[in-house]
């Protein structure tokens, strides 16, 4: 078997910095010959990185240590250039589950923002996947494009397998979109905008039956405005699920060990909502 491919010009990096109190400064850089690595303890050229195997300390002229690696999808989408506020990864995982897609599936996702979600499902469809990806903003679907050009090209150079082009992104207002839905069958929605309401009834026809909407929504307020107007339009949704999901960060400290909760927690808050479609019963 081939072996692992070292860090490459052009490639996205990822050094990470051992901080006091055990925290970790992570520095994401996209690397170039002439370019130079600057961290809290001094400077590292990024000649020194390029041509280096992945999971390398290294250390910089003030002597710090900085393990450099390729960053994961999760820290890329934390760490890229982010306009809108973004789906945290936490989030994102547990919205994967609920959609349950596969490889070979087309999903809508109506709300590119910083196209953090379309990358995880870009990668969740793979190559024989299509992923549909609608903004009403021109600079969140600017920013989306530009977030998964970056993010595919540094994986080319870094890979031996191409990472799938399989995201349209589209510059409209979903809720004026319903010609362009009706010659799509999805297989999965994602709504991850201010008024879900809007897009149900254009997008509903095109999910297949017993396929999953998931909703991403702010506070409960807006999952029971959600779920009001699915009611009063008779909208052929059922609710199977609404989560909230919350993460707990840990310090382990060596010798003697002590573990306490960590210094710093994510407390951002939002709340998942599965719509499970069907067919009514005819009367």
């Amino acid at each position: 078997a081939a072996g692992p491919v070292p860090l490459g010009a052009g490639e996205l990096a990822l050094a990470e910095v051992r901080r006091k109190r055990n925290a970790t400064l992570k520095v994401l850089c996209r690397l170039a010959a002439g370019a130079v690595l600057s961290s809290p303890r001094g400077v590292l050229h990024h000649r020194d990185i390029i041509g280096q195997l992945p999971g390398q300390v290294l250390s910089t002229a003030g002597g710090a240590r900085l393990l450099l690696r390729r960053p994961s999808l999760e820290e890329y989408v934390l760490l890229m250039p982010r306009g809108p506020t973004i789906a945290y990864p936490k989030d994102m995982s547990a919205m994967l589950m609920m959609l349950d897609v596969h490889p070979g599936d087309t999903v809508l996702e109506t709300g590119s923002g910083s196209g953090a979600m379309s990358l995880f499902l870009s990668r969740a469809v793979g190559p024989k996947g299509r992923v549909i990806s609608y903004e009403i903003r021109d600079d969140h679907h600017n920013l989306a494009k530009k977030n998964y050009r970056q993010w595919r090209t540094a994986w080319e150079i870094g890979h031996r397998d191409e990472w799938p082009d399989n995201v349209d992104f589209i510059l409209k207002d979903i809720s004026t979109a319903a010609a362009d839905m009706k010659s799509v069958t999805l297989d999965a929605i994602v709504l991850d905008m201010l008024n879900p309401q809007s897009a149900l009834p254009v997008v509903h026809p095109s999910l297949k039956q017993g396929g999953v909407c998931a909703v991403y929504l702010a506070n409960i307020t807006q999952v029971i405005d959600l779920l009001d107007r699915i009611r009063t339009c008779k909208l052929p949704f059922l609710c199977e699920r609404i989560i909230e999901v919350t993460h707990r960060n840990w310090l382990v400290l060596p010798v003697p060990y002590i573990a306490r909760p960590s210094y710093s927690q994510e407390s951002h808050s939002a709340f998942l909502t599965k719509l499970r479609k069907f067919r009514p019963l005819l009367s």
